[in-house]
């Protein structure tokens, strides 16, 4: 049997959205680098990355869903960065989740 700390269901979902948007590996990528700056735009993104721009954007949109990243209109560019809400949310719900381990029997 295994203890189960309790979770609310709107932890769960939040988590599992999260996670949703970390199941790629260009995505957690992408959210390392930004984590590394204050904020950048796709085309800087682009030039770390061996990936198209359009395939970048399209991996920005699913972290912006996710609410790990802010996309904030600059002009003509966006200027993208982590949602530290998020992250200072999601981070105690996992280490919660990993944490669950088998009782002694």
């Amino acid at each position: 049997m295994f203890f189960n700390p309790p979770m609310h269901s709107d932890d769960e979902a939040f988590l599992a959205n999260v996670c949703k948007g970390l199941a790629h590996p260009a995505r957690i990528r992408i959210l390392r680098q930004l984590m590394t700056e204050h904020s950048c735009t796709c085309g800087h993104l682009v030039e770390g990355l061996p990936l198209a721009q359009s395939t970048v954007s399209q991996h920005l949109k699913i972290l912006k869903e996710s609410g790990l990243v802010r996309g904030e209109v600059e002009g003509p560019r966006t200027c993208y960065c982590v949602d530290r809400e998020t992250v200072n949310r999601f981070a105690p719900l996992i280490r919660a989740l990993l944490a669950i381990t088998p009782e002694a029997s």
